[in-house]
């Protein structure tokens, strides 16, 4: 998409003209099966790393744009927010130290782009979400000023007629609504590519799709989102409700998310698995795609596809399938878009290494797995790896089969005999897969990251531990030690200057409150109860418009009667509140002057928290 000026799709002679050159790259495409054009060998790997900028306080750096102009390197391009960016790595002959090639290359461009983030005070961060990231960065301040991400924007939510919906449901719980995809911004990944036989393409895909929740589980790295503990790799749940284009009815609506994991088994060719995405999906966008493809093919050149290209960049399978050229050859490829960033570079090329091992791997016991296993048990353990990570369990020929014993007893031979078949080093895969093995014996990132955040959380409040957990990310990254070597967060990896300490950060958010019309009695009993001292009174638009103190508990305990008054009566409404950008310093002197011990925190006219005078 980056490659093309697109516009959205819309009716008429531009309509036609865009389906015209979408059957036209489909017909070609199928031409080209036939007459045997598609590179089989050498095979080729490749990838994409995304990664976050984060600024000296650990929270994001919305200065890609910035660091992109002074890097002036193809190699590097936008994400969909400022504070992402994507490295492109070079195409490599999947033999011999391909993977140590790959990593010294990853490596090496990382350390290009800290050089260069480091003049605008940010740091690079290798993470499946970005813990410090709240709702003032999912702003269209944070979104890339480039044409086509407004433009994609604007489309979902014109396909949708309302509001982006994000309900996730882990451990904790996220329900809310958003005016944008920017969602999809809080996830970073490694996208590992690997070049496959055209005339193998079915089973190929299909063991891709079957072997998808085991490697994810061993992979998962983002619990966290907004403070709350979601599923073990959350971006598989936020990606698809980020940027799903189907709108709530009160009817059942069998359409699939735009990001999904597959309806059922590939059947046939490439052409016809490309066929199924355009019959299923609408295109969204529109380009000036120049000569036609099919005219191209005629002249004896190789087409782009890009119109396919374009419309298969809106549909966002997990296992992706990719046309590429190389040399002048078409190739097919499969894009690995479900392993997250990080946590170091290492055990992302320990992932992908493990990844593309199964892939070669793959025993003929297994050939027409399509017809031994059945779609829905492997779709089940993709979306029970993204939820429960090493501790899923999976169903695998006929039985229920305990993640870790799989991935021990299995699949990490299997990877070690596909990789020894590609004339890949024994040293290296050694190396990496040595990696894989120790972290199922110890623990992944997700893990790593859910343990560090509980125990943080029994001394500091939780806008403290998401810093202090992504300082510490940041410094065991650093050093190179691979994730099952990491110690948990102390909770000395930051500090902050108590001069510059905002409300924000010391504020109370787990908030209990009450609406106008509730019964005054039940509430002063409650509070009596739970020994709340200030409980915020909402109205129906939950608007803050009052605030219940002790000393109307007190009274309350004193005369019951009082408490047959509405609410409404008994509150304070002449309410001193305080933004949740002031500083703590600044809400101390405003209490210590109006003679009062809490403060409402307010953000865009909402309440966001409660600021008592324990708390600075």
């Amino acid at each position: 998409m980056g490659e093309l000026k697109v516009e959205k799709l819309a009716g008429g002679a531009a309509k036609t003209k865009y389906i015209n050159h979408l059957l036209s790259d489909i017909a070609s495409l199928e031409q080209m099966l036939e007459q045997g054009k598609f590179e089989k060998s050498p095979l080729r790997i490749g990838a994409e790393q995304e990664f976050c900028l984060v600024n000296e306080s650990w929270e994001p750096a919305n200065t890609a744009m910035e660091i992109l102009k002074i890097l002036d390197d193809p190699k590097f391009t936008n994400e969909l927010a400022l504070y992402n960016l994507e490295v492109n790595l070079d195409p490599l002959e999947l033999t011999g130290d391909c993977f140590s090639k790959m990593h010294d290359q990853l490596n090496g461009l990382l350390d290009k782009v800290r050089g260069v983030a480091e003049k605008y005070k940010s740091k690079v961060l290798l993470t499946g979400i970005l813990p410090t990231i709240d709702h003032r960065h999912l702003t269209e301040a944070s979104m890339t000023p480039l044409k086509r991400y407004q433009i994609l924007d604007k489309t979902i939510k014109d396909l949708r007629g309302d509001k982006i919906e994000l309900h996730i449901k882990g451990v904790d719980e996220i329900n809310l609504h958003h005016d944008s995809i920017l969602f999809e911004g809080c996830n970073t990944s490694f996208q590992s590519h690997l070049q496959i036989d055209v005339d193998d393409f079915e089973d190929t895909y299909n063991w891709a799709q079957t072997i998808a929740g085991p490697v994810l589980s061993i992979c998962a790295n983002s619990p966290i989102l907004l403070g709350r503990e979601l599923w073990q790799e959350t971006r598989i749940a936020l990606f698809t409700q980020s940027v799903d284009s189907r709108a709530s009815t009160n009817l059942l609506n069998e359409r699939e998310a735009r990001v999904n994991f597959g309806r059922d088994w590939a059947k046939g060719s490439v052409a016809d698995f490309y066929k199924e995405s355009v019959v299923r999906f609408r295109s969204l966008l529109n380009a000036d795609f120049g000569t036609n493809s099919f005219s191209e093919l005629e002249k004896g050149l190789v087409p782009k596809l890009k119109a396919l290209h374009l419309h298969n960049g809106t549909v966002y399978k997990w296992n992706r399938v990719c046309y590429g050229i190389t040399g002048g050859k078409p190739h097919i490829r499969i894009e690995n878009r479900y392993m997250p960033s990080g946590p170091t570079t290492m055990d992302e090329i320990a992932n992908m290494m493990f990844w593309v091992g199964l892939m070669r791997g793959r025993p003929k016991q297994y050939k027409d797995i399509r017809n031994k296993i059945d779609f829905k048990d492997v779709k089940s353990n993709f979306y029970n790896a993204a939820r429960y990570g090493t501790a899923a369990q999976f169903y695998w020929e006929g039985r229920l089969v305990p993640c870790k014993e799989l991935l021990l007893d299995e699949l990490l031979p299997m990877a070690y005999r596909g990789l020894y078949a590609m004339n890949v080093l024994p040293e290296d895969a050694e190396k990496y897969l040595s990696v894989i093995e120790n972290r199922i014996k110890t623990r992944n990132g997700a893990r790593w990251i859910v343990e560090s955040f509980r125990k943080l959380k029994k001394e500091h409040k939780t806008h403290d531990v998401l810093h202090l957990l992504t300082s510490a990310m940041y410094q065991h990254e650093r050093k190179g030690y691979t994730i099952d070597a990491w110690e948990l967060a102390r909770g000395n990896e930051f500090s902050w200057d108590a001069n510059t300490r905002k409300v924000r950060q010391l504020m109370n958010t787990d908030i209990i409150s009450a609406q106008e019309d509730d019964s005054a009695e039940m509430v002063l009993k409650i509070m009596y109860w739970k020994h709340i001292h200030h409980l915020p009174i909402m109205n129906s638009k939950m608007d803050l418009v009052g605030l219940l103190s002790w000393t109307d508990v007190k009274h309350f305990m004193a005369n019951p009667k009082s408490a047959e008054r509405s609410i409404n009566k008994i509150m304070r409404t002449e309410l001193i509140t305080i933004d949740a950008d002031a500083r703590a310093s600044e809400a101390k002197a405003l209490m210590e002057a109006k003679h009062i011990n809490c403060l409402p925190v307010m953000g865009n006219h909402k309440l966001l928290g409660i600021l008592t005078s324990k708390d600075v």
